[in-house]
């Protein structure tokens, strides 16, 4: 009789990207709806054809190593390991999201940052380094919870900070304890309040989560935040998703106990915002202006923020100052004909 193999495997993480866009209802934001909508949203929740979630080189080698797995789910990105296997406790786990289609930056906040790749030649090296602005890396090792006990949240996105002089259009800060979101560029922004506790909130995807960029020694023109591209990082790259085994001095973000998956292991979360615009109503057969919204209202799939038609995730335009596209951003807004 030939013998018989069988390996179980465990959880070592789960990523879950949680868009509200796509879970919000209206203005209700998912957090707020009832246990039982929250749970229907959930299981028609699908990333497929929104995202791609791939690991770099050196990961999928490590996986091979440890006969792991990693696989993209509707809901983000899960990582298990055979029962009994020691991960060491230096492992570092990374992957590219791409986005699969460009609505998504029709109605994801935080989308108007340029993301430009910039080249600049080190004569020293003789070696050009290549670097792509605005690029957020989510990372379990500066994450941010919320909550406690059962209730807690973890989120891999880096606390949203307080106001700036440099703040630009669609930036998140917390102001006396609430969550605000910038309508404009600084100086001079108008808000809109998200919440009067920022610690009730998500921790949404913001500005932090672009890392400083530290160029090398006599390196100029690199841009303030965002990454150094490498061959093994695709152009297209929307954020780096990096997990480490260990975040010292903090079990719950910690993936292992004693190097072995843990029981109870983590599900971390991103949150991407769901725009927030003026929607200004147009005559359907002369284009002229019939009214708008008196404050920017979050674009949602299901549910309306306002009280008459809602917009659809189209195009979204610009008012600046002065009417120079160059100037600075005063609000944006979306076009609905009716």
């Amino acid at each position: 009789m030939a013998e018989r193999f069988t390996t179980g495997y465990k959880r070592l993480f789960e990523v879950r990207i949680l868009h509200h866009y796509w879970l919000d209802e209206g203005a209700v934001v998912y957090d707020n709806l009832s246990e039982a909508v929250r749970t229907k949203k959930l299981l028609s929740y699908s990333l497929n054809g929104i995202v791609s979630i791939k690991p770099l080189p050196s990961t999928s080698g490590l996986l091979n190593g440890l006969k792991a797995f990693a696989r993209q789910t509707t809901h983000g990105l899960l990582v298990a390991v055979p029962k009994n296997t020691l991960v060491p406790d230096d492992a570092l786990f990374e992957f590219t999201i791409e986005i699969a289609g460009t609505e998504f930056f029709r109605y994801s906040s935080l989308t108007l940052q340029e993301s430009k790749i910039i080249e600049c030649y080190s004569p020293g090296e003789d070696t050009i380094y290549r670097f792509k602005e605005n690029v957020p890396v989510f990372t379990n090792l500066t994450g941010i919870p919320r909550g406690s006990g059962a209730g807690k949240q973890l989120f891999l996105s880096k606390e949203i900070p307080a106001p700036n002089a440099s703040d630009k259009v669609e930036y998140l800060v917390i102001s006396g304890g609430a969550l605000l979101q910038l309508t404009g560029n600084q100086p001079g922004a108008g808000t809109i309040e998200l919440s009067p506790s920022a610690a009730s909130m998500p921790v949404y995807y913001n500005q932090q989560d672009s890392p400083l960029i530290v160029a090398p020694p006599g390196l100029t023109g690199a841009p303030a935040r965002g990454i150094t591209l490498t061959s093994d990082i695709p152009d297209n790259v929307f954020g780096i998703i990096r997990i480490a085994t260990i975040k010292p001095g903090d079990q719950d973000y910690s993936c292992t106990n004693g190097g072995l998956a843990k029981e109870n292991y983590p599900v971390f979360q991103i949150r991407i915002k769901n725009r927030s615009v003026i929607w200004k109503y147009l005559n359907k057969n002369t284009g002229v202006p019939v009214s708008e919204s008196t404050t920017p209202l979050p674009l949602t799939f299901s549910g309306n923020a306002g009280i008459k038609q809602k917009p659809s995730a189209g195009l979204i335009k610009a008012d600046y100052e002065g009417g120079d596209p160059t100037g600075r951003i005063e609000r944006i807004f979306t076009e609905i004909f009716e």
